[in-house]
């Protein structure tokens, strides 16, 4: 995966220089505002890069005679991977007020920066207020950055058409993953008035277009357009990156709730403070007695579980049997996805390529 490598670097340099050029815009119109140039570098400047990795797999696997990647300007799909990062980064910064998150990659969450700032320098008001409303302006100045990154990025595209399949397809991915973030939110609140036999599908739901579609399935495509495929190219990987994209975020739905937090940067048992009603929530309460039932369903969602509430929690997840049941459908998703690339015409080296990632991305430890 050496040119995966080089790949992420040259997003990383991208990102940085972009923000460069950025940051003599910002703070022309006020010092004060160099913090949000500050707080974008920092958000930016760690995390693993997979839509990155996505997007140039996908622009790799489109053959190149003389009109794909081999002859087209690799600068553009550089900008167009950025552009997925800094939308993924601005994503974060809301989803984490949106959780009420301390932490976010090990290090305080961007409302949390913001209150710290507003208690370092004294100011009127109240901190939580200050660091919400800020956090929110930072994610929305991110969502304008990816945007602008995008576009130069559509400006190397092979032709019109190529840059509007890559266009659509990003417009597509914000409208979904809003949509998505919506559904996860309203499933913490309104499962109470589901119908039980309902629940596993509604969480569904929300891995298809908060996670699967948004991580996987569109950098992917973007990816691809960018090099130029025609639409038979672009199914196929959208038939390949769905069920790959849902067997990530079942894995990162297990590391929500059993991840070790030098791992993820997050509190063990987080999604469990949060009250997230996953496919493994959905599953445990599938097989759980009425008593330890009750007890999931009372201790879910408060932000003030103990340690040994966790614990708890935790054991009565296990017991149940829905961690099996989440490693199978992982699995199957996976081979689901790896059907799909066997039965294509992709190039086997760059299959080859796509296979190893998925196994990356559906492999990480606890």
């Amino acid at each position: 995966m050496a040119q995966s490598t080089r790949l992420v670097d040259l997003v990383h340099s991208r990102i940085d220089e972009f923000i460069n050029t950025r940051e003599s815009i910002v703070t022309t119109i006020s010092p004060d505002l160099a913090v949000l140039v500050d707080f974008s570098r920092q958000f930016l400047s760690g995390g693993k890069r997979f839509r990155a990795q996505f997007a140039y797999l996908g622009w790799q696997s489109v053959p190149a005679p003389s009109t794909g990647p081999a002859a087209g300007a690799l600068t553009g799909l550089v900008s167009a991977a950025s552009a997925l990062e800094v939308f993924h980064a601005a994503a974060l910064v809301h989803d984490d007020i949106i959780d009420n998150s301390d932490t976010r990659r090990g290090a305080p969450s961007a409302h949390r920066r913001f209150e710290s700032l507003h208690g370092a320098q004294g100011w009127a008001g109240s901190p939580d207020d200050f660091g919400r409303a800020s956090a929110i302006l930072l994610g929305d100045l991110l969502l304008g950055w990816s945007d602008e990154l995008l576009d130069e990025g559509l400006d190397d595209a092979p032709d019109r058409l190529s840059a509007r399949r890559a266009r659509a397809e990003f417009n597509r991915m914000r409208t979904e993953v809003t949509a998505g973030q919506y559904l996860d939110i309203l499933e913490e609140r309104a499962w109470i008035t589901q119908a039980e036999s309902e629940l596993l599908d509604r969480a569904v739901r929300v891995i298809v277009f908060k996670s699967a579609k948004y991580s996987v399935q569109a950098p992917l495509v973007i990816g691809a357009a960018l090099a130029g495929a025609d639409d038979d190219h672009l199914d196929t990987l959208r038939d390949f990156g769905l069920p790959l994209g849902i067997a990530y975020q079942l894995r990162d739905d297990l590391l929500g709730v059993f991840g070790d937090a030098a791992v993820t940067g997050k509190p063990s048992g987080d999604d469990l403070r949060e009250g997230k009603r996953t496919v493994l929530i959905a599953l445990a309460r599938e097989r759980l007695n009425s008593a330890d039932l009750s007890t999931l369903d009372s201790l879910l969602g408060r932000q003030d579980l103990t340690p040994d509430q966790i614990v708890y929690l935790q054991e009565s997840i296990v017991a149940s049997g829905a961690v099996d049941r989440v490693e199978t459908l992982i699995q199957e998703n996976v081979a689901e996805a790896l059907a799909v690339l066997d039965a294509s015409l992709v190039e086997p080296g760059v299959a080859g390529q796509l296979s190893d990632f998925a196994g990356t991305v559906t492999r990480r430890a606890f």
